[in-house]
């Protein structure tokens, strides 16, 4: 096993001594390992803060490709996972709030969607950090996603951290209920929680 691999190991467990020794002894920082995945991204998707930070003094480019597949960036995958102290690291070495990654992500839409209730206190790191809550994704605003989605929690969220209610939404609601019947009863609850919001279409 090389020194990439081995400091991709240690990152992705949790093993901050061996992530500092192989970093004192020459190991780059932003090498990847043998599955094409660096440290920090492995740290991340691990949750790993301490190793994190280290990583990121280390000179760790928190804005490299991250995941299984180099889709999103450091920061998407903390935002997917919930991990709002290693978002706060990230956001603090210089990582971005707009789309990123291959597949161009909002990390506010990851953080709004990748669970069954999104993940609200990224969200409101985000928002806190220059995140555009109007920003989209394929068309669609966090917002629109979370309707999509059935997220009623989110839904509600969102709309409470200033997200415009749209026509949009609305529709994206019903097209849910339609599709899928067995969550009928939540995008019922979307649906008359956007009408609350304004929206009457």
């Amino acid at each position: 096993m090389d020194v990439a691999d081995r400091l991709a190991r240690a990152a992705g467990d949790g093993d901050v001594a061996a992530v500092a020794r192989l970093l004192s002894d020459g190991a780059e920082v932003d090498g990847l390992g043998g599955d094409g995945r660096s440290a920090l991204d492995l740290a991340v998707h691990a949750g790993h803060v301490d190793v994190v930070r280290v990583l990121l003094d280390a000179g760790a480019d928190p804005r490299q490709r991250a995941g299984a597949y180099g889709e999103v960036t450091p920061l998407g995958l903390a935002a997917m996972y919930g991990y709002v102290a290693v978002a706060e690291l990230l956001l603090d070495a210089g990582a971005t709030t707009g789309a990123q990654g291959r597949l161009n992500s909002p990390p506010l839409v990851l953080a709004a969607t990748s669970t069954e209730h999104g993940h609200p206190q990224m969200v409101d790191l985000l928002l806190r950090r220059g995140a555009d809550i109007g920003e989209v994704k394929k068309g669609r605003t966090s917002l629109e996603w979370a309707a999509a989605f059935g997220n009623v929690r989110m839904v509600h969220h969102l709309l409470g951290r200033g997200a415009t209610p749209t026509a949009k939404a609305l529709s994206e609601a019903r097209a849910g209920a339609e599709r899928f019947s067995k969550a009928a009863e939540q995008y019922a609850l979307v649906v008359s929680t956007l009408h609350a919001a304004g929206i009457e279409r």
